[in-house]
């Protein structure tokens, strides 16, 4: 087996992030440093990451979290803030399944199935991602149509995205916005080509997986439908 694939499998990290661990020099391979592209026996060969042996997990946990603000999505934050990880009660190393801002709260998932957080992630699936935005002010129906359409940032076009107008009063608007591409601050980055100030952002769903009910800060476990779900399309 690779040994990205190997690490990846025992929920240490995706695969491409996996191999800049490898890279780093921090794992091991029956005591000599691992090189990227190298290959393992599970069974018979010892994999250290920082000193602590790595194994394949015996069972695979899947679970929705929902993420408030004020939380990183990530192990060790370099700034010493909070993270998602302080939030789960959990036996075994789980990974999360992409991101979220700081500043974004809602559905993230969490697994120690690597190839399953690969599928989730992977470009070439699309699978929606849905969210709940509150802005200021109102919005026109032509920025509805821009969002739509895809805006254009810096003279690149954004990628196109399905928005839904959900409610307004006097200060605020509440929208719907599912976009599949998720690129960097992406939902963010929309409106404010379009000059609107975002006040809340939530993720309802991911695929066909939604938040539901689940509180802020807490976890459920996810369906054996739900994860089946994402693997419909292999």
């Amino acid at each position: 087996m690779r040994l990205n694939k190997f690490l990846c499998s025992c929920g240490v990290a995706s695969r491409r992030k996996c191999d800049e661990i490898i890279s780093s020099g921090r794992v091991f391979i029956n005591g000599q440093i691992a090189q990227i592209g190298s290959s393992i026996n599970e069974k018979k060969d010892i994999v250290t990451l920082d000193g602590n042996k790595i194994s394949l997990p015996n069972e695979f946990v899947y679970l929705k979290l929902n993420k408030p603000k004020g939380y990183a999505c990530t192990r060790n934050d370099e700034k010493g803030r909070k993270t998602i990880f302080d939030l789960v009660q959990s036996d075994v190393r789980l990974i999360n399944v992409g991101r979220l801002d700081y500043d974004t709260e809602g559905l993230i998932l969490l697994t120690n199935d690597g190839d399953f957080a690969n599928l989730v992630i992977h470009p070439k699936f699309h699978f929606e991602k849905e969210y709940y935005v509150t802005i200021e002010g109102q919005i026109k129906e032509s920025e509805l149509a821009v969002l739509r359409n895809g805006v254009v940032e810096n003279g690149v076009r954004m990628p196109k995205a399905k928005v839904k107008f959900l409610s307004s009063d006097d200060k605020f608007t509440k929208l719907s916005v599912t976009i599949t591409e998720g690129q960097n601050h992406q939902v963010r980055r929309m409106f404010d080509c379009i000059g609107k100030s975002i006040k809340l952002l939530k993720r309802v769903r991911i695929g066909q997986v939604h938040l539901g009910g689940i509180p802020r800060g807490k976890t459920k476990p996810m369906t054996a439908e739900e994860i089946n779900s994402f693997r419909e399309v292999l």
